[in-house]
């Protein structure tokens, strides 16, 4: 069936198009405009034209996010769900997440925390995500294979083949590094963790395991860079880590994850333990500007209600004083450890107005959005249905000055998003929430309007207030298929989830069933994530690595 999708305005950075024009789509995928007549036309006139939305890094499933909907059940409202679907009506379920990204416009999402130990599960979660394309980042950096063959010294290849092999076995989209070496040094007693402090019991440091792993990404010729979880998140003087890590890679491709938290210059130098923090989201900036080898995620803070959600132990443990409702979860497991901690950005509290100031600041200040991707570290910083409201502050900036006219003075004073009068055009939003994502996940089929991409395709009424334009999309297209109309969901159905394909060598395979056996009395079959294991078929998709 050949679909024209008429007289909107097309907006595509990677093509340079933002102007009226037709989109056509055939067989699930973009086509050339040509002169048969088609079988279907959707009037977008007086509408906006995007690429599907693509999420880089939102915890959408695995062990924490299940223990977050057990702790705060009443967090979030499923509002609708597909028949028969288990548990489908679920706070914050996979009908919930899918349903929701899909009304904004959104059709491919990636959990950034895929622990190999837990993968089977995590998959199972995935598949369990309607309307999405999904996708999940294997978790290194803390587990004792990986640290004691540093720290024995074995070769660069034999930490490629080890990674190369929990890619290929954890089914892993790319490799996700979280406060490397802190899971383990926190079972010895250690609190807070720098780049080149000594891990106890490896003798090595967050630098020399971040590096193993850049340098094994790197020669795997995986697309997406080495997503890092830097030490000392939300801690004032948070910023010194961002740029130690970022120079330490060295010009080799690095991705930041939720940057926003690193953007805390320390207030009083003089009294750093009580003055507080002020924003660096200049230093930041520039530091990028200077390293075009890296891309970061920014994490934004939206007020109200949340729960936290990650692998950095140390850091779950630091915040659990904090939480609140006053309950909270840890858990210190072999490679990783992680906890659960909710958590209130309060509205109109000082704190959280200059956390939600500093997120705008980075995205206001950056030069290149394609670096610069919107996420709120679902749920770290807030609910990704808050996104259409964060556009429309980064569209708008009358509306941003409304909203810091309520907040209190620290927002001026240690920051400088009042004085940035910048408004993001449409084309730098697609590049935000589309190409640059797409790109960034090395997904050539998505992210752009250009003939052979996957026919996921957003249709927003062009509205002067964003929030409600991109909160309800007028009409969304899966793989040419329908599937919201009007903010509505109109057909249920399952995407793929997308996994990297590379091939162990068989060595490392073998290698690794010793280690597990040894260490576990269990060998690789307990760990694996088998087709059989999944009620539908064909649920993964490869993704090539790089040429």
């Amino acid at each position: 069936m050949l679909i024209r999708i008429k007289g909107g305005r097309v907006v595509d950075p990677t093509d340079g198009r933002d102007a009226v024009g037709d989109v056509f789509v055939e067989n699930g995928r973009i086509v050339a405009a040509g002169d048969r007549t088609p079988d279907r036309t959707i009037d977008a006139t007086g509408c906006v034209v995007m690429a599907g939305g693509v999420e880089v890094h939102s915890h959408i499933a695995g062990g924490n996010v299940v223990m977050s909907r057990l702790l705060l059940p009443d967090l979030y409202v499923s509002e609708s769900a597909p028949d028969g679907h288990p548990f489908a009506h679920a706070g914050g379920s996979g009908a919930w997440i899918g349903a929701n990204y899909a009304r904004m416009g959104y059709t491919t999402a990636v959990e950034p925390a895929l622990p190999p130990s837990n993968a089977l599960a995590t998959h199972l979660e995935l598949a369990d995500i309607p309307l999405l394309d999904r996708g999940g980042l294997a978790v290194m950096g803390n587990d004792d294979h990986l640290l004691a063959l540093l720290r024995d010294g074995e070769s660069k290849d034999a930490v490629r083949d080890l990674v190369t092999h929990t890619l290929a076995h954890a089914r892993g989209l790319g490799v996700k590094c979280i406060n490397a070496g802190g899971a383990s040094a926190f079972k010895d007693g250690v609190l807070k963790l720098s780049l080149d402090d000594e891990i106890p019991c490896y003798g090595l440091s967050t630098r020399t395991i971040m590096g193993a792993l850049l340098d094994a990404v790197e020669a795997i010729k995986v697309p997406h860079p080495l997503h890092v979880h830097c030490n000392n998140l939300g801690l004032p003087g948070a910023d010194d880590s961002f740029v130690a890590t970022l120079e330490a890679a060295e010009g080799r491709r690095i991705h930041f994850a939720h940057a926003q938290f690193y953007a805390y210059g320390v207030a009083d130098p003089e009294n750093p333990l009580t003055g507080g923090f002020r924003s660096a989201a200049e230093r930041i900036t520039a530091a990028m500007e200077a390293h075009p080898n890296a891309t970061y995620d920014v994490g934004q803070v939206v007020f109200g209600q949340t729960v936290t959600i990650s692998l950095d132990i140390l850091r779950q443990f630091g915040g659990r004083k904090g939480a609140k409702p006053k309950k909270w979860v840890l858990q210190a497991g072999d490679a990783e450890g992680g906890g659960v901690v909710p958590f209130l950005y309060r509205p109109r509290g000082p704190v959280s107005s200059l956390q939600w100031a500093i997120g705008l600041e980075l995205m206001l200040l950056s030069s290149n959005p394609e670096r610069t991707i919107l996420t709120t570290d679902h749920p770290n910083g807030g609910v990704f249905t808050e996104y259409p409201r964060i556009i429309h502050l980064l569209m708008d900036a009358e509306e941003r000055a409304r909203e810091i006219a309520t907040l209190p003075a620290v927002v001026s004073e240690r920051s400088g998003l009042a004085s940035i009068e910048r408004e993001y055009t449409l084309s730098e939003i697609a590049q935000l929430t589309r190409s640059g994502p797409a790109k960034l996940l090395g997904l050539t089929d998505r992210g752009h309007l250009r003939p052979g991409a996957r026919a996921d395709v957003a249709i927003y009424r062009d509205d002067k207030n964003r929030t409600a334009m991109f909160a309800n999309a007028k009409l969304v297209l899966k793989d040419g298929r329908t599937i919201v109309e009007d903010g509505e969901v109109v057909e249920w159905g399952f995407g793929k989830t997308l996994e990297l394909d590379v091939e162990a060598d068989p060595a490392i395979a073998r290698r690794s069933e010793a280690y597990l056996q040894d260490r576990f009395g269990a060998g690789l079959d307990t760990f694996a994530v088998p087709d059989a294991a999944f009620p539908e078929a064909a649920v993964f998709e490869d993704v090539a690595c790089r040429a």
